[in-house]
């Protein structure tokens, strides 16, 4: 059906005159995940007017997650192994069809049809565009960040954000940021773009096999002058680490700490590298220092500096 002349660009009309998105398609990679992937594709159907183009990529799951996305209509692209997230995705966004798609976590859910609003967005303006991310207590998610290895991510690290003007805390932690704007990075368990954007820019690295494998496609895709952009009006709930916690019986503070270190050295240089090391080292150090002084827990802080340091004394 055509859409009628009123209509905005992008949209069509179904029979009872109501106005949604026109078709666009949905990558997500599954492991292990048929839960998440249930749970996934039920709020796609309970919140989207009409079904997208889902394609599920299965690296080498053991469970019925492939089932459950044939069975509800999705295109699965079996690998028959753990290719790493990045090759994953980037063979489902190869299936994509249509001309914007939308790269979803299967630990990711719909709370409203406000996922249209990014993909009428993205054929609007060629950026890679993020949602607000909840936890599943509804609070937000430091799911959005700025551009590493400024100087002046070590402000946050040295007085603690909530004590600095909302303006300036806005600037530091885009994540809490109540309007869209333009940020320096953003996790990729929800990212929408044009779909021939992601396929030229691979989307991922596909030799990275996990981790910051999104702060590496945000900061290709800025040289190549395509922004990444926070729309905080479009929430979703992410769970998070659905995959990784089992996997790696934890948080993998060392591989984490090198991937981070190995990204910003490769698209930002040396400096900006040396400056992020400085930024996260004071962070973890004062978290870790505020902790022990109220007498909690400092374990996770004291874990991630020492991963930090571990990571620089292997690569100077």
């Amino acid at each position: 059906m055509s859409p009628p002349p009123d209509a905005p660009s992008g949209v069509t009309r179904d029979i009872g005159g109501k106005v949604h998105t026109a078709p666009f398609s949905v990558v997500t990679v599954v492991h292990q995940s048929a839960p998440e992937l249930r749970r996934l594709l039920d709020s796609l159907d309970a919140h989207l007017p009409v079904r997208p183009e889902v394609i599920v990529v299965d690296s080498g799951s053991g469970d019925e997650g492939a089932q459950i996305a044939r069975e509800w209509g999705a295109i699965v692209v079996d690998l028959g192994e753990n290719r790493g997230f990045g090759a994953a995705s980037n063979a489902g966004v190869q299936r994509a069809s249509h001309d914007v798609t939308a790269l979803l976590n299967p630990d990711v859910e719909l709370l409203d049809d406000g996922l249209t609003r990014l993909v009428d967005r993205a054929r609007e303006r060629d950026a890679l565009l993020a949602p607000r991310l909840l936890n599943a207590d509804g609070t937000t998610q430091r799911s959005a960040h700025p551009r590493p290895g400024r100087p002046q991510a070590l402000l946050p690290a040295l007085i603690p954000p909530q004590m600095l003007p909302f303006a300036v805390q806005e600037r530091l932690e885009p994540h809490q940021a109540t309007k869209p704007r333009q940020i320096g990075w953003a996790i990729a368990a929800a990212l929408t773009a044009r779909t021939e954007t992601l396929k030229r820019l691979g989307p991922f690295d596909p030799e990275a096999f996990l981790f910051y494998e999104d702060l590496d496609l945000c900061l290709r895709a800025y040289a190549q002058g395509i922004p990444t952009e926070l729309h905080p009006d479009t929430k979703l709930k992410h769970t998070g680490a659905h995959a990784t916690q089992p996997a790696y019986g934890g948080e993998p503070h060392d591989l984490l700490a090198r991937r981070r270190r190995e990204v910003i050295g490769a698209r930002l240089g040396n400096r900006a590298r040396a400056l992020d090391d400085a930024a996260q080292a004071l962070t973890f150090a004062t978290r870790a220092a505020a902790r022990r002084a109220l007498r909690r827990d400092a374990t996770r802080e004291a874990a991630q500096l020492r991963a930090l340091l571990r990571a620089r004394k292997r690569d100077p």
